[in-house]
């Protein structure tokens, strides 16, 4: 048993997460700006109430844990804060020892090997291009951070969010820097078998200062 603290917790991908570990046995602290209503609460996780901007407070979110994922995504009030509040927890993850795991989105994919990331791309839509340049530059900082940083990012399928939830299957493929696509072209992943593939990571580790993406 872990552990484990979800940055983010109570978002899409971060609630996913909670519910996972939790399945599994794990200690887990949930952190978000405001608690959930009782009926939303995953039972055996401990929420912590606070801004994940703070650093003080970040500090004690963090205390104690083996493992920290940060689910948090930049949209309203946290855009262009995500990226301070993850090279935040890069730098406490060089302290304290705990190892990093960050949601990261699709848009730093490409749709084939060495080919330019999705958001390069002028059709990208502009509504989301801002959030998946703050995310790009997530995975740039990782990748320069110290050595010592323990450190892995997950980019779910293109097509995933909660405008398209799909269904828990129990199962994911596992991929690199490119798009994962179906039989059908279409690239979709449910958060619960993201969640799945996060908690898989954090329990038996294959990808030690690695993005890798996820998908059916």
């Amino acid at each position: 048993m872990a552990n484990m603290t979800v940055i983010g917790g109570t978002g899409y991908a971060g609630a996913a997460v909670v519910a996972e570990a939790v399945r599994r046995g794990h200690c887990v602290r949930a952190v978000a700006r405001r608690r959930p209503e009782e009926a939303n609460a995953v039972p055996g996780a401990a929420y912590l109430e606070g801004s994940a901007t703070d650093r003080a407070f970040l500090e004690a979110a963090v205390a104690e844990a083996d493992a920290v994922i940060s689910a948090l995504a930049p949209r309203g009030s946290m855009l262009g804060q995500v990226r301070l509040v993850n090279r935040e927890l890069a730098d406490l993850a060089d302290q304290l020892g705990f190892r990093l795991g960050v949601v990261l989105g699709a848009g730093s994919l490409t749709l084939e090997p060495s080919g330019p990331p999705l958001v390069a791309d002028p059709s990208f839509p502009a509504a989301f291009r801002a959030e998946a340049e703050e995310m790009a530059g997530v995975l740039d900082d990782l990748m320069a951070s110290p050595a010592g940083v323990d450190w892995f990012g997950v980019s779910p399928a293109s097509g995933f969010g909660a405008f398209a939830p799909g269904e828990a299957l129990g199962r994911y493929r596992v991929g690199a820097d490119t798009v994962l696509t179906d039989e059908s072209g279409e690239s979709r992943i449910s958060a619960a078998d993201l969640a799945l593939a996060i908690v898989d990571e954090l329990e038996r580790p294959a990808h030690k200062r690695r993005r890798f993406t996820v998908a059916y």
